[in-house]
């Protein structure tokens, strides 16, 4: 018997498709409670050994900002030069971060050291502290598009230099810098799949052993 109805399902399919990367943001502010709202999925997300390792942090302040976007620029243009021909060209107009217009930066981090769960399933896998993020950010993503506002992850940083900005502990691992705001447009395509970057694939690969 199925815990949840057939349009449950539906409905919940439908807002996983429609969660998408966006980079690109309206300047609205978003209501702090609705944030709060949001991040509060962590609080029931699945942890390897009930460990809990993230760890956020609301980039606000302007000097924190600008620091941030200063260190994508640098990154984004050292990233350039490892293409070359079409490729390069493709690249350079791409919008990959829209951390100049969202009105809620979030940077999100394992905290390696943390020694709650008392390393329970962490022994031979302690990259599992990092997956167990991951799930958490993928939660708080789901909510906040269900609430109709769009998250972008930007992975083009440099993240020594971004701990140093953000005066974090040298036991945490950056694992995503979030922008959080009011998408300009909804659409359930891939932008980079729009710009011609790359196609999604019509089928999921799955081999028997």
């Amino acid at each position: 018997m199925d815990l949840f109805p057939k349009a449950f399902q539906s409905d919940l399919a439908d807002l996983m498709r429609w969660r998408r990367d966006v980079r690109r943001f309206r300047s609205d502010p978003v209501d702090d409670a609705l944030v709060q709202e949001c991040l509060e999925t962590f609080l029931f997300a699945p942890s390897v050994g009930l460990s809990e390792p993230w760890r956020v942090i609301r980039v606000e302040s302007t000097e924190a900002r600008a620091a941030a976007c200063k260190n994508f620029q640098i990154a984004n243009q050292d990233a350039l030069q490892g293409y070359s021909g079409e490729k390069a060209v493709l690249y350079a107009g791409l919008k990959l971060s829209g951390m100049r217009d969202a009105p809620v930066h979030l940077a999100v981090y394992c905290d390696e050291a943390t020694d709650k769960g008392s390393g329970l399933g962490a022994k031979t896998m302690p990259e599992m502290r990092r997956y167990s993020v991951v799930g958490a950010i993928n939660l708080f993503w789901l909510a906040a598009r269900a609430r109709g506002l769009g998250v972008g992850w930007v992975s083009i940083l440099d993240q020594a230099q971004l701990a140093e900005d953000l005066t974090v502990s040298t036991d945490w691992r950056l694992v995503a810098y979030l922008c959080v705001g009011w998408p300009e447009t909804n659409d359930t395509t891939p932008e980079l799949e729009t710009s011609g970057w790359d196609t999604r694939r019509g089928h999921l690969p799955v081999e028997t052993r």
